[in-house]
């Protein structure tokens, strides 16, 4: 080696760009803001309302599981619970099977009219739910499904299929049609081609919609206030509403009850993280 040559590690190396770093800053205050909250909420119920009260931003001294525990006995968080895992998991049963039919129906058929369809579809992402409370209240009464699961399940089916069509049908469409035509040779018909095959290749997209439905029905709010006047088929989010209209002084236990109300959808979103980025990446693509 002479003395001009120049390493060749030195040769690999990148220049610094200060675009990298001032990126995580950015990601890491956005994460702060985001997650700050959620901690302040589940380390509040850990503290008495005294606690509170005297140094709202301090940690507890002592640790005390009395909130949370009465919370899980002495209220009717497993009843709420239940109601709201019916309607949630109704919700997402619904979405993915009506959403990946017509999606499927989009991607994989020719027919006049078919863009325009999915236009349709696409509007409906900038339909506010709200706008459609009162009409809705007022179909569901003439229905006679108020006071009844139906009456929240079928409408957030209906609010959520333009997002779960958008994200579903490049997915479809990104299938080859190498696939269908040796399916179709084997004697597979259209249903068997897409129990067989289409599925199984959407899974990351089936996944993605079903947690954003899942998630969403879990925290609905205005909609149950609205048409679940019984108390027994009150949802968690109505239930937190309760406990804190009941119990306005304790502030502890408001706060384990909220804590304990939106576990599931952490949950969800903690396990799944990978499956809606790549469901999501694959919508954007397509």
């Amino acid at each position: 080696m002479t003395a001009n040559a120049v390493p060749p590690s030195a040769t690999n190396r990148r220049p610094f760009a200060w675009g990298s770093p001032l990126t995580y800053a950015s990601a890491l205050a956005v994460a702060a803001v985001s997650i700050t909250p959620v901690i302040y909420v589940i380390i509040g119920g850990f503290r008495t309302t005294p606690q509170i009260v005297a140094n709202p931003a301090g940690l507890p001294d002592p640790w005390t599981w009395n909130n949370y525990a009465r919370v899980l006995t002495q209220s009717n968080f497993w009843e709420q619970t239940f109601n709201s895992g019916v309607i949630a998991l109704g919700t997402t049963l619904g979405v993915v099977l009506l959403g990946v039919g017509a999606a499927f129906v989009l991607a994989r058929y020719t027919f006049r009219g078919r863009e325009a369809l999915y236009t349709f579809f696409t509007l409906g992402l900038l339909f506010p739910a709200g706008a459609a409370i009162l009409p809705l209240y007022l179909m569901l009464r003439d229905l006679n499904l108020i006071n009844s699961y139906y009456a929240v399940i079928l409408p957030q089916v209906a609010f959520q299929l333009p997002l779960t069509i958008v994200i579903l049908r490049p997915f479809l469409s990104a299938i080859p049609r190498e696939l269908e035509d040796a399916a179709a040779i084997d004697g597979t018909g259209r249903i068997g081609f897409l129990w067989r095959i289409v599925l199984p290749l959407s899974r990351p997209a089936l996944v993605t919609v079903g947690i954003l439905a899942f998630v969403a029905s879990w925290n609905a709010f205005l909609l149950p206030l609205l048409v679940l006047g019984d108390a027994s088929l009150h949802t968690l989010p109505l239930g937190a509403q309760n406990f804190s209209s009941q119990y306005t002084s304790d502030t502890a236990g408001i706060l384990a009850f909220t804590s304990l109300a939106m576990l599931p959808a952490l949950l969800f979103f903690t396990f799944a993280e990978k499956q809606i980025v790549g469901g999501l990446q694959g919508a954007v693509k397509g």
